[in-house]
């Protein structure tokens, strides 16, 4: 397994480098317990999308633990996580960061024996399929990544050692506010083109996230035919030298108003009137819609850009806390803290445990793609669906049969960073 490790140092290097550019979301405030000697603690690290007051207030207390959130921007959740496995427990995030952790030795195999509820886990992460007919979706398929070899490499073929828990997932694309853009019909009129249409230059603003917004940016400039890709989840460099010599030109012209690190700062963006069109994740348009601003979540004619989140040991976590994080990946599978994220336009892998905590009419709008029978209110308690609405993009077998993309770490990753930052700085 040691030769996994050979480019550790040179890995590193880019992710410090990353860090240092791409700014991390501020840190929310949670306060935690005094901490007693006969009450475990769990060092969760990730980002403030699964990070929740809520969720972890649920946990303590139906754990008996003391849970340590720490929320971070990606890309500085990503560099603390390889750099520092000693400073976490669990790690959450998205499935793009698995081959970094794995071949950096943060991570430890998950023992899938220990997963509670793995037999209710879908065929997604399984098979990379949700229903027969559904499009794997290029580059970093979760499946690809999930089992762990002998040799130490990851793949498909099915063995007792996980990379991560399959949980939380979603497919994104882009929010609009329809008082200034026309609303389209899904999967029909609208397009990842319309991030670089002439007449949204100036309000255009993308996720600064190079292993995000690159195919963000990526699927624009392809639906715009500006070009064309053989392989838009490998995209070589010289694919890479003409894109961004497109997007420079594009950010030259003031087209890009800004490029965003959180959630939160994606909401000020579209509520200041920064933007009318942006890289955008589902709770964000949940929380613009619960302050009365119609921002629309596209379904692009092109396809989605799909992620996964995995739930990650830390290689240095020592045998007490092993068990009680065991606990705590249990707990996210057994039916409330799914229910509670599916609030927020986010899907669990095993919904069927979650359902009886939704009522019929949540259930039936968030996975179903059915009418809202009545308002539903998000995770902060306010109205973000309007009784009589439809989920843009439809049911969960239909949003996923429609991936392009998965967020992925390519193997020009290293020259698309470099080409990344050249980007923000033109």
């Amino acid at each position: 397994m040691d030769s996994l490790y050979n480019n550790v140092d040179k890995q590193r290097r880019h992710i410090l480098k990353s860090a240092a550019i791409v700014s991390a979301a501020t840190v929310l405030p949670f306060s935690t317990f005094a901490i007693g000697k006969s009450r475990p603690r769990l060092r969760v690290l990730g980002t403030h999308v699964t990070l929740q007051d809520e969720l972890r207030q649920k946990a303590m207390d139906d754990l008996g633990i003391d849970l340590i959130f720490e929320p971070k921007g990606s890309a500085a959740v990503l560099q603390k996580a390889s750099m520092s496995p000693e400073s976490f427990d669990l790690y959450e995030q998205w499935s793009n960061s698995i081959n970094v952790l794995w071949r950096s030795g943060s991570i430890k195999p998950i023992d899938k024996r220990r997963i509670t509820y793995w037999d209710e886990i879908n065929s997604l992460t399984k098979t990379g399929r949700v229903t027969p007919k559904a499009k794997i979706g290029a580059g970093d398929a979760p499946y690809k990544l999930l089992h762990i070899q002998k040799d130490g490499t990851l793949n498909n073929n099915d063995t007792d050692s996980l990379s991560y828990l399959p949980y939380v997932h979603n497919v994104d694309s882009f929010g609009y506010n329809t008082s200034v853009i026309d609303k389209g019909i899904p999967y029909e009129t609208e397009s990842w083109g319309w991030l670089l249409n002439e007449e949204n230059r100036g309000k255009v603003g993308i996720v600064n996230e190079p292993t995000i917004g690159l195919f963000d940016l990526a699927l624009a400039a392809q639906a715009k035919g500006l070009i064309e890709f053989k392989n838009i989840g490998s995209m070589t460099t010289r694919e890479l030298d003409k894109l961004f010599e497109i997007l420079i030109n594009y950010k030259q012209r003031g087209h890009f108003s800004g490029f965003w690190t959180s959630v939160p700062e994606s909401v000020r963006f579209m509520k200041s009137n920064r933007v009318v069109i942006e890289s955008m994740f589902s709770p964000a348009v949940s929380s613009l819609n619960g302050q009365n601003i119609p921002v629309t979540f596209a379904a692009p004619k092109e396809g989605y850009r799909g992620w996964h989140g995995v739930m990650c040991l830390s290689s240095q976590i020592n045998k007490r806390q092993e068990g009680v994080a065991y606990e705590y990946m249990n707990w996210w599978l057994s039916g409330w803290a799914g229910a509670f994220i599916a609030r927020q336009g986010y899907y669990i892998s095993n919904s069927n445990r979650s359902k009886p905590f939704l009522t019929l009419g949540e259930y039936d709008y968030w996975y179903n793609g059915k009418v809202a029978p009545y308002d539903l209110t998000g995770t902060d308690g306010k109205v973000s669906v309007k009784k009589g609405a439809f989920r843009s993009g439809g049911s969960y077998e239909k949003r996923f049969e429609n991936v392009a993309v998965w967020n992925t770490v390519m193997p020009t990753y290293e020259y698309s960073l470099e080409k990344w930052y050249e980007f923000l700085s033109s």
